[in-house]
Order: structure tokens, then C-alpha cells, then sequence
């Protein structure tokens, strides 16, 4: 065989051999996003945009944020695989989100709607849900 001929069949499989190993490189790192990272617009930080528009007190903003980063990293699709719970608040039974609105599967500003409604009919306010959740690990 001519040193041309190995040439010819050797480069192409070393572009093949290179393809592989970026796509296996992409791969790798989209799997190893956090899965809280996505909502349904996109990213966690404009479920908390969305949030910091419907909480414009900053306490209880603040107060708010903190119970969704403990209970789903800010993950809409975040579930509990022991209990069910669900969202960004992990509403249980998760279909009691739907009283805010037929799309809270998979709209954030539907479950911060009924997770602020919980929170404020339950406790009085974000701020007073967060001191229970402190005191007890849950809400």
C-alpha cells in the first residue's frame, strides 16, 4: 500500500475520532447542568425576575426566594419522589397549583401565584412562612 492510499483512509477517521470525542465533551457537560437551572422561560434566574415582580416588598421577597431554593432549587418541574410534592413550592397534592391557574405544571408565574397565596393564607406572609420553615425544616 502507498503511504498516500493510508493517508487518505487515516484522516478521515481521524475526523470521525475527533467529532466523537467533541460531541462525547458537549455531552458531558450539557448532563451535567443542575436540573434546577430550567423552567419554562428559561432559567431559574427569570422564575426569581418573575417572583421579584409579583413580591415587590423585599423582606418578603427575600423571605419567598429562600423557601423555593430549599424546596426546589427554583426548579418548576422539581418533585419529590418519596411524596409527590411539586414546583417551584412543592405544592402536595401538586393539582392544588391548579386553583391559580389550568398551566402550573409548567408555568413559574402560576405556581409563585399559588405558592404566595399558600403562604399568605397559611402563615400570614412569606416572611412568617420562612421563620416556621427555619424552626422546622418544612412549610
Amino acid at each position: 500500500m502507498s503511504v498516500s492510499f493510508i493517508s487518505r483512509i487515516a484522516t478521515p477517521k481521524k475526523a470521525l475520532s475527533t467529532a466523537a470525542v467533541a460531541a462525547a465533551t458537549v455531552g458531558m457537560a450539557l448532563s451535567a447542568a443542575p436540573a434546577h437551572a430550567a423552567t419554562a422561560t428559561g432559567s431559574a434566574a427569570d422564575a426569581k425576575t418573575i417572583a421579584h415582580q409579583m413580591i415587590p416588598d423585599a423582606a418578603q421577597f427575600n423571605a419567598f426566594s429562600r423557601i423555593v431554593e430549599h424546596e426546589s432549587g427554583w426548579n418548576i418541574h422539581a418533585t419529590n419522589a418519596s411524596s409527590g410534592a411539586y414546583g417551584l413550592v412543592q405544592a402536595l397534592p401538586a393539582s392544588k397549583m391548579s386553583t391559580a391557574g389550568a398551566d402550573w405544571k409548567t408555568n413559574p408565574k402560576t405556581q409563585i401565584k399559588w405558592g404566595l397565596d399558600y403562604m399568605n393564607s397559611r402563615y400570614g406572609s412569606p416572611a412568617k412562612a420562612w421563620n416556621f420553615w427555619q424552626a422546622n425544616g418544612w412549610y
